[in-house]
């Protein structure tokens, strides 16, 4: 087994920086670094010496023995002055030594994995609380990585287990005492299950929408004020602004944390006839995109609904240029009426929040679909009666196999590699 080692703090000038190191030959490392001899479960204030017994640095070093580290190996963090100097002097020492290698893009968290120290959730929910910028993202990555997914599974595969062994008991012990009809009893089971599945499928778009952020597009005729607004929003020029009809051609996006909530706000081309052909596509494209995002901010000079859009329910429709606030619409230039539109972006989008589950991505939601297909196909083998407990004791299994792969417990070797190309050298 490699000993693996890696900057685990942002690169660049810093008051600490961190190197990491995992594996067999950390601890003896250290010392020959330090030349000394390092205790377990307390700081070591060491100098660490290069080859030529010169002074690199004065470093804090923690030891954290197998399998009381995150890794499951033995884990040794050389807390060094922040200089990159310094940083680069200890990378080079380590390179020297046999035995030791850098660590790959997220190696630390899959030896992790790979030792049992966290599940493939976990895995996701740490990657997921690494990228949180808002209060939003941190909750929902916090409880994935604290195991919320797991122990969800393990409850699910509780109670298929038990079903199934209700039915190979039945099966392969009829002479003796056990129920000879065990089909309400199966079923009610299969439904608990089910009924949860329904539940974290329906929360999985929510919940990718926190990840990524809630997509808000502002539509309207133009010169309707739609890039002021979107500048005022954000809180900067982040769009062009000008009289000129047809200035926004392209989808212009900026994101925004709104009260905790990730928010992604589109600025879009003015829906109008056009016969300049660059114009007419970046008018295709915002009806395309806007009929995509979860809201609309439908921006009007009289209240009057444009015909090319059709009317959604989480449609927010203002009157555009309201600089004095005296006709209850917004105005991007004065600031007038932005105060009301955001709390109403905010209720909208807090109460489609609301929906989201523990069930955190489009994999959770592909091994949870699978699950209920075979769970289906049990309901429906488990009521043509007792001879065909076999076949429904196959499809629970297959169901339980569908939600082992939402942990890693099998089946997911192929998804290992994209799942940790998102982290970085040092986690």
């Amino acid at each position: 087994m490699d000993t693996i080692f890696a900057l685990a703090s942002a690169p660049g000038k810093a008051g600490i920086s961190i190197v990491r190191l995992s594996g067999p030959l950390a601890i003896n490392v250290a010392e020959k670094l330090t030349k000394s001899k390092l205790k377990e479960k307390q700081p070591n204030l060491r100098v660490i010496y290069d080859s030529d017994n010169h002074f690199i640095d004065q470093a804090l070093i923690l030891i954290f023995n197998k399998p009381y580290s995150f890794t499951g190996e033995n884990v040794v963090e050389f807390h060094l002055h922040g200089s990159s100097a310094v940083v680069s002097s200890v990378i080079k020492l380590l390179c020297n030594f046999k035995g030791l290698r850098p660590a790959e893009a997220g190696e630390f968290t899959r030896c992790a994995l790979e030792n049992g120290k966290i599940d493939l959730a976990q895995v996701e929910g740490l990657a997921d609380l690494i990228d949180a910028e808002t209060d939003a993202q941190h909750k929902q990555a916090a409880r994935i990585f604290n195991g919320a997914l797991g122990e969800k599974t393990k409850e699910w595969r509780a109670k298929l287990v038990k079903a199934g062994a209700l039915l190979v008991a039945t099966l392969d012990f009829a002479d003796e005492e056990v129920p000879e009809e065990v089909t309400s009893e199966v079923e009610k089971l299969i439904n608990m299950v089910l009924s949860d599945l329904d539940k974290e499928i329906i929360g999985v778009q929510t919940a990718e929408r926190i990840r990524s952020g809630f997509e808000v597009a502002i539509v309207g005729a133009p010169n309707l004020g739609k890039s002021t607004l979107l500048n005022y929003l954000v809180g900067r020029d982040a769009a062009i602004t000008s009289n000129v009809s047809g200035t926004t051609r392209d989808v212009i996006e900026v994101k925004l944390d709104l009260r905790g909530l990730p928010v992604t706000i589109l600025d879009t081309a003015g829906i109008r006839k056009s016969d300049d052909r660059v114009e007419e596509i970046g008018i295709s494209r915002a009806l395309e995109r806007s009929s995509l995002s979860d809201l609309r901010i439908v921006l009007t000079e009289d209240g009057e609904y444009p015909s090319e859009l059709k009317r959604r329910d989480t449609d927010i429709t203002c009157i555009a240029k309201d600089d004095q606030g005296n006709r209850g619409g917004v105005s991007g230039k004065t600031g007038a009426g932005i105060d009301r539109l955001k709390n109403n972006i905010w209720d909208i989008l807090n109460d489609k929040a609301q929906y989201v589950g523990i069930a955190t991505r489009e994999r959770h939601k592909s091994s949870m679909v699978n699950a209920k297909k075979f769970l289906g196909n049990a309901v429906v083998s488990l009521r043509d009666g007792p001879e065909y407990y076999d076949i429904t004791a196959e499809e629970i299994r297959a169901a339980t196999s569908a939600l082992d792969s939402l942990i890693g417990r099998i089946g997911v070797e192929d998804v290992l590699d994209e799942v940790f190309s998102s982290f970085c050298l040092g986690k």
